[in-house]
């Protein structure tokens, strides 16, 4: 297997099957095919300093992302600004908006007690105080304010949960769900 740059890829045979999708390309930056990353993570400076990320869309099959060199990467105004070896210029830049950037699991730090991926939220059943289910975590929407849970079924019933102290009273990743001060008619 190659990567976007042409290079061998030591010790990898296929794309990991575990990526963690950490930001996503906003817009073009510059002439000389800069991206901007709005991250998902609370340390991007700490993930930033990885040699390679993994592209790919939304939806798409981990073997249908594309690992790339990281050539630059900075904060600005609370975005990354990346050089990857795959964007050679503005007009290829642009075509990255909306792509997702992320890593293998394996790559990234162990979290502390407490602390999680957004990725290990995704599937967990999400029940309330009165322990109805409300369905199970689908996604998280990054707003100014706070991240906000989708949770559903996946067919017809969504909520939207606002991830706070007050809603979110406890993850427990052992037992695969979410406890939430949240009635089912709300």
């Amino acid at each position: 297997m190659t990567d976007t740059t042409g290079s061998a890829v030591p010790g990898l045979d296929a794309p990991p099957a575990d990526i963690v999708v950490l930001g996503k390309i906003m817009a073009a930056c510059g002439l000389q095919g800069e991206v901007r990353v709005f991250p998902f993570a609370d340390d991007p400076l700490g993930w930033s300093q990885l040699p390679y990320w993994w592209i790919g869309h939304e939806g798409d099959a981990p073997q249908l992302w594309c690992r790339t060199r990281l050539i630059t990467c900075k904060l600005r105004n609370d975005l990354l600004v990346a050089r990857l070896a795959s964007v050679t210029d503005r007009t290829a830049a642009e075509a990255m908006r909306g792509v997702l950037v992320g890593v293998p699991r394996a790559a990234l730090p162990p979290t502390d007690t407490g602390e999680y991926y957004w990725a290990d939220l995704l599937g967990l059943t999400v029940l309330n105080t009165r322990e109805q289910s409300l369905g199970r975590i689908l996604g998280m929407i990054e707003t100014p304010a706070n991240t906000v849970l989708r949770v559903g079924d996946g067919e017809s019933t969504e909520r939207l949960l606002p991830f706070v102290a007050t809603v979110v009273l406890d993850v427990d990743l052992a037992a695969r769900q979410v406890l939430v001060e949240w009635e089912m008619d709300w």
